[in-house]
Parts: structure tokens; C-alpha cells; sequence
């Protein structure tokens, strides 16, 4: 699959070479200058791009930044894209470091006010997924489909095969994946949640997402 990854913090990072290893072609960018990302573009043989470059030809894209920087990026940024194709966001709302977002204190899920600034015409199908999981365990918590110890993660959108295409690439991985429900259940996985950071298989992390309330926990508001 020909991936595109906006972000190259911790999870970019790591997806970018966890995607890679698994033989995907990957273009990744920052929000600096691609020469930035040399190193881990020699590690990985993934190709460091400008942000306005990252889609372009990707059959699908990973938004991965900080919740406060989305409004920064250029809006026509996921334009390359054709109608329908799968976008996935890993971002989390931390007041602390993004400044006060009111939509998102007001109930607004977290992934659908990315959506809305980044696809305002709602052309393609988002998914929100590895957003509670930390980044190095990408890399190391993997265990083959059937391993007891293998640890499942949850995925929301409200395209069924949207889920599908994220969920092969969760298995790959090495996790089962869970279905968290549409876009507007998306809370059911944000910071504060029983499910955020949560370390079980399909059944712990389903009862997790069912025990969720949608008030934001005080932590984690402005």
C-alpha cells in the first residue's frame, strides 16, 4: 500500500517504520523542511516529502499531529486525494500543549473537528486509530493473530470499509483491532477514557470503550 504520513513525532515515527517494514511504500512529512527527516528516511527507505506532497498519490493518508497544529496545515493539503479514500488521525486534545479548543471542551469529538478543518466537503472516510497506544509498543507489542498475549486496539469511523482497510493494517502490526463504533462515538477512545493506553485483547478493550462517559474528564479540558 502506498502510504502517506503528515507527522513524524513519536507515532509517525514509529508508524512510519513499522509500515515500511512491513513493505509499504511511505512518503513522510513534518512541518519543516524534508532534509529535516534524512535520518529517518535512511532508516526506513521511506521518502521524506513537503506536507502539500504526502498525499499525492497515497492510497491513504495518516494525519498524525498535535490537536492544536491541524489549523496550520494548508487546507487543501488531502486535495490529492480521490473522493472516498481513507484518512486516519491519531490526534489527541491535551489543553496543556494545543490552547483551549472550544468545540472539542464542548463535546465535539476529537477526530470529527480535524475532519471538518481538514475535509470540509466530507469527501473521504476518516478513521480514528493508534491514538491511545504508545509508540514504541508499535514496534514491540506485535504478537501473531491467535497469540494469547496479543492486545487489540480500538478503531472508530463510519465507513465499514474504511475500518476494514485500517484494520488489515492493525493486524499486520500484530494487534487485533476493535470496532469502536462511528466517528460521533470516537469520545469512547479519547484521552482520559478507560480504553486510552489501555493494554488488553478484544475483550478488555470492548468492555473498556462500553464503560466510557462522554464528559470529558476534568484533566483533560482547558
Amino acid at each position: 500500500m502506498d502510504i502517506g504520513i503528515v507527522g513524524a513525532g513519536h507515532i509517525g515515527g514509529n508508524l512510519t517504520r513499522a509500515f515500511t517494514r512491513l513493505g509499504h511504500t511511505v512518503r513522510v512529512a513534518n512541518s519543516r523542511d524534508p532534509g529535516t527527516l534524512a535520518d529517518l528516511a535512511e532508516e526506513t527507505g521511506a521518502t521524506a516529502v513537503h506536507a502539500a506532497d504526502a498525499a499525492r498519490g497515497a492510497e491513504l493518508v495518516v494525519v498524525t499531529i498535535p490537536q492544536g497544529r491541524v489549523p496550520d496545515l494548508a487546507p487543501d493539503l488531502l486535495d490529492p486525494l480521490p473522493d472516498g479514500s481513507v484518512v486516519v488521525d491519531t490526534g489527541n486534545y491535551y489543553p496543556q500543549r494545543d490552547g483551549r479548543l472550544d468545540d472539542v471542551e464542548d463535546g465535539t469529538p476529537e477526530t470529527v473537528w480535524t475532519a471538518r478543518h481538514l475535509d470540509p466537503r466530507g469527501r473521504l472516510h476518516w478513521v480514528k486509530a493508534f491514538n491511545g497506544i504508545q509508540a514504541e509498543h508499535l514496534l514491540s507489542a506485535g504478537r501473531p493473530a491467535g497469540d494469547p498475549g496479543r492486545r487489540a486496539l480500538p478503531l472508530a469511523g463510519d465507513s465499514a470499509q474504511a475500518k476494514q482497510v485500517v484494520g488489515g493494517l492493525v493486524d499486520q502490526l500484530g494487534f487485533d483491532a476493535v470496532d469502536a463504533g462511528t466517528l460521533a462515538e470516537s469520545w469512547r477512545q479519547q484521552p482520559g477514557t478507560p480504553v486510552y493506553g489501555a493494554e488488553a485483547g478484544v475483550e478488555g478493550i470492548t468492555a473498556a470503550l462500553a464503560a466510557a462517559a462522554p464528559e470529558r474528564p476534568a484533566a483533560f479540558r482547558g
